[in-house]
């Protein structure tokens, strides 16, 4: 089997779709598009994600994580290994909120250098896969991501503000 061949694993519960982040967050070599409700539950602040994503961002100054979510209360509040990435790189790192009209979209995914991917069914259904390898649909489902930010806005600012 080349190392380029698509494969497609089957998430069958949390700490499936867990470990497949991982996976996708460590593939990543210059760029990570993350959707989901708020992030809550899927180790963004677990000390070793923390070290791959910090590691993407100091790899180049074209690396890029942007994360768009519908609610940014876990991410600014609960989150604060997410919170000092985003301070430490606020120039390749952005967390976008989505509008109103976009919170029906359900299906959580993320996308690592438009040729790896994470995807889930739904918010509530901790089912998925994680794809290696498969630019096709990575890349269908980046044009997908890039539409929703396009309607989206900064949710959590980079700078530290304080009288």
């Amino acid at each position: 089997m080349s190392d380029n061949t698509p494969q497609h694993i089957r998430l069958d519960g949390i700490a499936d779709y867990t470990a497949a982040l991982d996976t996708l967050c460590d593939l990543a070599q210059h760029s990570l598009y993350l959707f989901d409700n708020d992030l809550d539950g899927s180790g963004f602040n677990a000390e070793n994600r923390y070290e791959i994503l910090r590691k993407l961002l100091l790899a180049s100054p074209m690396s890029r994580l942007l994360v768009l979510v519908h609610d940014t209360r876990y991410l600014s509040t609960l989150c604060p290994r997410m919170m000092l990435l985003l301070h430490q790189f606020g120039s390749s790192m952005f967390i976008y909120q989505t509008p109103k009209n976009l919170r029906q979209i359900t299906e959580p995914f993320a996308v690592a250098d438009e040729s790896h991917y994470v995807r889930r069914f739904h918010f509530d259904d901790p089912r998925g896969i994680l794809a290696q390898h498969d630019p096709e649909n990575a890349r269908a489902l980046k044009s997908r991501f890039m539409e929703m930010w396009a309607s989206s806005h900064p949710g959590i600012s980079s700078t530290r503000l304080g009288l």
